[in-house]
């Protein structure tokens, strides 16, 4: 048995997450959780609300809320639609949390006292109305790059160019509106990246089994040179720097992107605090390399844009710190899921966000869409056409279509029980050789973490018991031998187990009400495992029970009326 930490990038506080921020992190994260605990491995699951930085302070004001309690509010409700999503979280956790701020302060302590930090003195916009400095997402106006007029002082959205606020044409205050902004003087902390830049590059070297698209982009970083950054912030929320390490910045708070990462240690450590006798040790033996995590695999997931931070700031942090700390040894990075080829917006009302999502369809229908669909190696774009697609060949006509000619076909000749009679023969040690290839195959794609090869490797398992049906023709057979028709019922019955294990991953609802089909199997000794096609679940005698319609089919009309609703190609929601 292997032990496995996986995170996956923290969504950000503001607001309900749409489909592309669910396949880009969270959902692959709980596919690959829910494969290696099926497989028997030792798995801890991290994710948690990124809650600091401006955003989160400018939503808040947007809703008329302090932002403690905005934070708050939006946590549980991203809690409950990540549970209701099926996300299989051993804890989810929140950075403004107590032991974020204790390590957050530990690692910035230590980057100090290994000679990473520098204190400096910087140019900021000063906004005379607000009475306050303005850092990065606060001051919003023309980008110098493309001329858009609503670039944020971090980054303009529309050509991707990293800002800083003074670079902004004509800027404004994001809070009051105002352009009465002065440049003012503020010392702030470095992280002297360019000095750990060496042995951050020797690491990437290392990880030669990363997907292509990871190292092209810590690369590109490194080849231009890595730059110091700015890891302090003018602000009221977020993590208070401890005025003992750093009294020439007293009152500041640490930069949203230096905490959030150490958010995952520090919800590892919320874990442990609330489960464990010892949360110490508990903690201890998932990220610390000389306390017990030396034999942890860590996998991280996230969407693109995350990339740099987490190949390169965060490793920095870690590295830096002196100390040995569990360093990410695979990681999975996504392109973008598009609507129509455009960008999902809560502001447009265009586009599929998560609770849309579930007041339409239960979760399984979206979790085998998106990862079928996963913008692995290039960007993918959301459609009704191709849902519907994936919905009625798919889960319909393909594994629903098994499951409910099979059910039907024992129940109505045989009654609510495996049928006896009849040994297996050529055609059933062909379909055995064929499933065995299938599942290997599936099981490869999942080690690789190729969730689209994945799910085209699971709905071909799906088809070879459509297959094997058509073959052996039970609806026929059962009226000249009876015996046939209870060997291929059976041998179907036992497919349909198998299937059940097999999909659990992407389809946990589905598998859940496979497994009610099946009452005398022993499910938690099923391993997910190369040996799944030759191990026998079902035996004759054994008692079944129908399932019931596991999907719904989609009709052109409701896929037509769901598309005028939240924005078809013109982006035109009615």
């Amino acid at each position: 048995m292997a032990r496995h930490l996986i995170t996956s990038a923290l969504p950000y506080i503001n607001g309900v997450k749409h489909l592309g921020n669910l396949v880009g992190s969270m959902l692959p994260s709980d596919v690959h959780a829910r494969y290696l605990r099926a497989a028997g491995h030792e798995v801890l699951l991290i994710c948690a609300t990124d809650e600091h930085g401006t955003p989160a302070e400018l939503a808040a004001l947007e809703s008329g809320q302090d932002v403690a309690t905005f934070c708050t509010e939006q946590y549980e409700v991203q809690r409950d639609l990540g549970e209701r999503f099926g996300l299989s979280w051993d804890w989810f956790g929140r950075t403004s949390r107590p032991q974020n701020h204790v390590l957050t302060n530990h690692f910035a302590r230590r980057l100090r006292a290994e000679g990473f930090c520098e204190i400096r003195s910087t140019d900021q916009v000063y906004s005379v109305l607000d009475g306050r400095f303005l850092p990065d997402r606060y001051v919003v106006g023309t980008c110098p790059n493309c001329g858009y007029e609503r670039a944020r002082g971090d980054q303009c959205e529309q050509c991707g160019k990293q800002l800083d606020p003074t670079e902004l044409v004509d800027p404004r205050s994001a809070v009051s509106g105002s352009t009465e902004l002065e440049i003012r003087t503020s010392n702030h902390v470095f992280l002297q990246q360019s000095l750990l830049a060496d042995r951050i590059r020797a690491w990437v070297d290392t990880k030669d089994t990363w997907p292509q698209q990871t190292r092209s982009i810590a690369y590109k970083w490194l080849d231009e040179g890595l730059a110091d950054r700015g890891i302090t912030r003018d602000l009221d929320w977020g993590i208070p720097v401890d005025p003992a390490d750093f009294p020439e910045v007293e009152g500041k708070v640490w930069y949203v992107w230096f905490d959030a990462p150490i958010g995952y240690l520090a919800s590892t450590r919320e874990w442990a605090d609330a489960t464990a006798d010892d949360p110490q040790a508990a903690f201890d033996r998932w990220w610390r390399v000389d306390r017990g995590a030396h034999d942890v695999t860590y996998t991280q997931f996230m969407g693109k844009d995350n990339v740099p931070f987490h190949t390169l700031s965060f490793p920095a942090t870690i590295l830096g710190s002196g100390e040995d700390w569990k360093l990410v040894d695979r990681l999975k990075s996504f392109n973008w899921l598009t609507y129509y080829g455009g960008k999902f917006s809560t502001s447009d009302h265009r586009g599929v966000f998560m609770s849309d999502a579930l007041d339409l369809l239960p979760a399984d229908y979206w979790r085998w869409y998106l990862m079928a669909n996963a913008p692995e190696s290039d960007d993918a774009s959301f459609t009704w056409e191709l849902f519907g697609s994936a919905v009625n060949k798919d889960l319909v006509g393909t594994l629903g279509n098994l499951v409910n000619r099979t059910v039907t076909q024992v129940t109505r000749h045989f009654g609510e029980q495996v049928p006896e009679g009849g040994e297996p023969g050529e055609p059933e040690y062909e379909l055995a050789q064929r499933v065995d290839e299938r599942v290997t195959e599936y099981l490869d794609h999942l080690d690789g973490l190729e969730f689209r090869k994945a799910t085209a490797a699971l709905r071909a398992l799906w088809a070879e018991g459509n297959g094997y049906l058509e073959e052996r023709e039970p609806w026929r057979t059962v009226k000249v031998d009876r015996d046939r028709t209870a060997c291929t019922l059976r041998t179907a019955l036992g497919l349909v187990a198998g299937i059940t294990g097999a999909s659990e991953p992407f389809l946990p609802a589905t598998a859940r009400a496979l497994r009610g089909v099946f009452p005398a199997v022993d499910w938690q000794q099923l391993v997910l495992d190369r040996d799944l096609a030759r191990v026998e679940l079902v035996r004759a005698g054994d008692p079944i029970a129908p399932p019931g319609l596991l999907f719904q089919k989609l009709a052109p009309e409701q896929l037509t009326e769901w598309e005028q609703r939240f924005g078809g190609p013109e982006g035109s929601p009615q």
